[in-house]
């Protein structure tokens, strides 16, 4: 991509996933912080050591179905009495491990350990429960990785290490022709797991994009913008290839995105989507539907 006109572009979807590596939400309207959308992964499932567990292990946690309702975290999983996470509750202080961070957390609770434990047991090897549900403590500080940010301190949660992902739909749509060419059905968005989709651009034109505003519809000239920089492409593990209907693998999507989406920037890494700090505009609501434009220079 040559050209720095701005290109308009279009909020289609929001997605936040409470607890890292359960399901995702699909949200109409949602708060942005500095560390990315509210509610965003700030609980995550640990092993007996501390460390944080995925779907790349226990792809059931793709069935644990989360729900925000009266200061409540829902969660729901095949066969399992609804858990209920009061949204300000912190149990016990802990540490945790998230890939190379370790950092304070808040344990929830034996309730919670024991429900994590009982619909996820299936999976477990050997020494890795029981599991415990633990909190992001508001007060740590935890930042994305200073070589990819420029040196801009910007803060996240237990993400795997920046505050958002940010994903076309024309590159959603590119993808689920290749699967339907070779006579697969098609994937949606929870299979790449993105926080933002975006309507307007090309197949992976978020590739090439450094700056992202958003401003809602109707808002005054002088209202405040929501900023995002694009900082690294994000680069794919084995999680698109569970089936989030089924919670198990079926190593569908990986094989064809090896034939196209092997990225010179990551050394040939597979990657999809771009991974996005907050530069500017927390506070403010992000709606399904409000327009916006994308840059390939940042402009703060």
């Amino acid at each position: 991509m040559t050209t720095t006109e701005p290109l308009p572009l279009t909020l289609e979807e929001i997605w936040i996933y409470p607890v890292k590596s359960c399901g995702g939400l699909r949200l109409h309207s949602v708060e942005l912080l500095p560390e990315g959308l509210e509610w965003d992964r700030s609980w995550m499932v640990v092993d007996a050591r501390g460390e944080f567990v995925s779907q790349r292990e226990l792809p059931r946690m793709a069935l644990i179905q989360p729900r925000l309702r009266m200061g409540q975290l829902e969660l729901r999983a095949p066969g399992m009495l609804t858990l209920h996470v009061a949204l300000e509750a912190a149990e016990a202080p802990c540490r945790v491990r998230v890939w190379d961070d370790e950092l304070p957390a808040y344990d929830m609770g034996d309730v919670a350990a024991q429900w994590f434990t009982d619909f996820l047991g299936p999976d477990l090897r050997p020494g890795m429960g029981p599991l415990r549900l633990v909190r992001f403590d508001p007060e740590v500080q935890r930042l994305s990785p200073l070589a990819w940010t420029g040196g801009v301190q910007a803060p996240t949660t237990f993400s795997d290490g920046f505050a958002l992902l940010v994903l076309s739909r024309a590159a959603l749509d590119g993808l689920n022709a290749r699967l339907q060419a070779l006579g697969q059905p098609p994937v949606d968005a929870r299979r790449l797991r993105p926080n933002l989709v975006l309507g307007g651009l090309g197949p992976h034109g978020e590739d090439g994009l450094r700056a992202l505003t958003l401003k809602a519809d109707g808002a005054a000239p002088d209202a405040p913008t929501v900023q995002l920089e694009l900082v690294k492409p994000c680069a794919r593990c084995t999680i698109p290839d569970v089936d989030p209907q089924q919670g198990v693998r079926d190593d569908r999507v990986s094989p064809v995105l090896r034939t196209y989406r092997a990225d010179a920037r990551l050394k040939g890494a597979i990657t999809f989507g771009m991974n996005a700090i907050v530069r500017g505009g927390a506070g403010q609501m992000l709606h399904e539907g409000m327009g916006g434009w994308g840059s390939t220079q940042a402009t703060w």
